[in-house]
C-alpha cells in the first residue's frame, strides 16, 4: 500500500467531569490524531499520551515531535502495518506515538481490503461487556453517588482508583452499599511500595477481582513478592510494555492478570501478541482505557472481543467522558458495546465536529527518495 502523506492533528476534548487518579487530575484531553492518506483510502489512529508525562514518560507534544522528526520519515513509501512496526523498531520507546501511526496505517490497509479491525485481529464476539473507571473523589458520599449512577447505566464492573489515604474506606463503602455481587476492582497506578503490603492486604476482605499496578512500574520483583502476601490477584498495567514484559511477569509470578493497553505496548499487533501469550499461559487479560475518543475506542472494542479477554475492560460508552465525541457515539446497551463491523475501524470522525475541536494540524508529504517534507497548514 503506497502512503502519500500523513496528517498530525491536535484536538481539544473537554471532559464531562474532572477525572482524578493518584498521579493527577484531568479536566480535558489534548488529543493527537494521525491520519494516513493512500491513493485508495485513508486511515486514522489516536495517540493516547497525556498532556504531561505522569502516567508514563510520553506526552502529547513529545509524541507529535517524534512523529514528525523520526517516525514518519522512517516509513517506507509502500507499507502495511507489519512493515510499519519493523520500520519503527530501531527507535527506542515512544510506544504511544508508534501505536498511533501503526493504527492509522492498519486502518487504511483494512479499509482498502474491506476487512474490519475485529476480523483482522480475530475477534470472536459481536459485543463486549463494559466496565467503568471511577476516579478519586472528595468524599465517600460523592463516590457512592457516582458508582450508583454508573450501575444504573448498566456497567457490569466498577473500578475504583485508589491511593494511600483513599483505599480501604472507599472500597468498604462501595461493597457495603452495592453488595457482594458487584464486580469490583481497584487501580493504584503505582502509588504504593512493598512497605504498604499490610495495608494492601486489607483489601482481601472485599472479594475484589484484582488490584491493578499497586507498585512501581519498573519493579516486577517486588510485585512478585507482594503477590505472595495477597489473596487478591495482582494485575499489571504500566509494567507491561511488550510481550517480553508480559512473559517475564508471568514467569516471576508478578501478575496473574494483565491489562492490555494498545497505546502503552506500541500498537494492536503487539497487543495481539500479548493476548496470545497470555492465552497460552492461562492468564486472563482485559482491555484498559486512556479516555479515548471514538477513534481509539473503536479499536479497543474490537481488541476486547478476542477470546482471551475474559474480564470486562475500561471500554466505556462515549458519554462517560465526553459530551460530544468526534465519531458517532458508542452507546451502552445492556452493559455492552457493539463491535464495529465496517471496514477498518468501522468509524470515522464527523467532519463538522472534528473541525470544531481542532486546535492545530500539519501535513507531512512522503517522498520515495527524499526526507519527508513538513508543510504547515
Amino acid at each position: 500500500m503506497k502512503i502519500n502523506g500523513i496528517e498530525l492533528r491536535r484536538i481539544a476534548m473537554p471532559l464531562r467531569a474532572p477525572f482524578r487518579t493518584s498521579f493527577g487530575v484531568e479536566t480535558a484531553r489534548d488529543v493527537l490524531l494521525v491520519r494516513v492518506v493512500t491513493p485508495d483510502s485513508e486511515g486514522w489512529g489516536e495517540c493516547v499520551a497525556m498532556s504531561e508525562p505522569r502516567y508514563c514518560s510520553e506526552y502529547v507534544e513529545g509524541a507529535a515531535d517524534v512523529l514528525r522528526r523520526f517516525l514518519v520519515p522512517a516509513l517506507p513509501a509502500v507499507a502495511d502495518a507489519c512493515a510499519v512496526k519493523r520500520a519503527l523498531k530501531p527507535f527506542k520507546g515512544h510506544k504511544m506515538a508508534k501505536a498511533a501511526l501503526e493504527t492509522a496505517v492498519l486502518d487504511a490497509q483494512l479499509r482498502t481490503t474491506g476487512q474490519s479491525f475485529g476480523g483482522f485481529l480475530g475477534a470472536g464476539r459481536e459485543r463486549v461487556p463494559c466496565g467503568v473507571s471511577v476516579g478519586i473523589m472528595d468524599s465517600i458520599p460523592e463516590l457512592l453517588d457516582s458508582v450508583g449512577g454508573f450501575i444504573d447505566e448498566g456497567y457490569v464492573r466498577i473500578k475504583l482508583k485508589i491511593e494511600p489515604g483513599w483505599d480501604i474506606a472507599p472500597v468498604r463503602a462501595v461493597r457495603e452499599r452495592f453488595g457482594d455481587d458487584l464486580l469490583l476492582q481497584v487501580d493504584a497506578n503505582a502509588a504504593y511500595t512493598l512497605a504498604d503490603a499490610r495495608q494492601l492486604a486489607k483489601l482481601d476482605a472485599f472479594d475484589l477481582l484484582l488490584v491493578e499496578q499497586p507498585l512501581a512500574d519498573d519493579d516486577l520483583v517486588q510485585h512478585a513478592a507482594l503477590a505472595k502476601q495477597l489473596r487478591t490477584p495482582v494485575c499489571l498495567d504500566e509494567s507491561i510494555e511488550s510481550a517480553e514484559d508480559a512473559a517475564a511477569a508471568i514467569t516471576l509470578g508478578a501478575a496473574s492478570i494483565i491489562n492490555i493497553k494498545p497505546g502503552r505496548v506500541g500498537g494492536y499487533l503487539e497487543a495481539k501478541a500479548i493476548h496470545d501469550l497470555c492465552v497460552a499461559h492461562g492468564v486472563p487479560v482485559w482491555c484498559g482505557g486512556m479516555l479515548e475518543t471514538g477513534i481509539g475506542r473503536a479499536a479497543n472494542v474490537a481488541l476486547a472481543a478476542l477470546p482471551g479477554f475474559t474480564l470486562p475492560g475500561d471500554t466505556s460508552a462515549s458519554r462517560r467522558y465526553f459530551a460530544t465525541d468526534i465519531t458517532e457515539p458508542f452507546e451502552l446497551a445492556d452493559g455492552h458495546l457493539a463491535v464495529p463491523t465496517g471496514p477498518g475501524l468501522g468509524v470515522e470522525p464527523v467532519d463538522e465536529i472534528l473541525e470544531r475541536m481542532t486546535t492545530a494540524k500539519e501535513w507531512i508529504q512522503l517522498q520515495r527518495n527524499s526526507p519527508a517534507e513538513l508543510e504547515g497548514s
